[in-house]
């Protein structure tokens, strides 16, 4: 019964900005992307730690189905040589509807083509709760701002 509860959604978005750019946004500077993608995200707040590194906790507060939301996070893996960044949710609206949710931004850079990997691996907190599917597009929809943001 318990493993129909967790599950894994994968998507990938090609950019054309810098793909070494975008990885160190996630990384060193995600606070910016509330001036990149305003709409989307309004703040991101450290709590522990330095921005960038392992084990520092923040905060996202966004909007997501219409909705003002919060979630915290800890920095549980940060890997400069695959430009992988891993987030565990520990905190906030997430929780409502999983026992356990972790985010990974993962940037391929081939020249002039960059591609940019979200997953999601999660466990439901009941069968009732929806896979993270529209969490999914809002996340590509705030990749492609950021995107455009850089293009300019």
């Amino acid at each position: 019964m318990a493993a129909d509860l967790k599950g894994k959604v994968e998507r990938q978005v090609e950019i054309k900005s810098d793909g070494d750019v975008f990885h160190q946004l996630f990384r060193y500077n995600p606070h910016h992307i509330s001036t990149i993608s305003p709409d989307n995200i309004h703040g991101v707040d450290l709590h522990e730690g330095d921005w960038g590194n392992h084990d520092s906790v923040i905060t996202w507060n966004y909007t997501h189905d219409g909705k003002k939301k919060s979630t915290k996070v800890i920095v549980k893996t940060v890997n400069e040589e695959t430009k992988t960044v891993t987030f565990n949710v520990i905190e906030g609206d997430l929780t409502d509807q999983y026992k356990d949710f972790k985010a990974t931004v993962h940037v391929e850079t081939k020249g002039a083509s960059n591609t940019v990997t979200w997953t999601f691996e999660y466990e439901k907190l009941n069968a009732e709760v929806e896979d993270p599917n529209t969490l999914m597009d809002f996340i590509i929809n705030v990749s492609k701002d950021i995107e455009t943001h850089h293009l300019k």
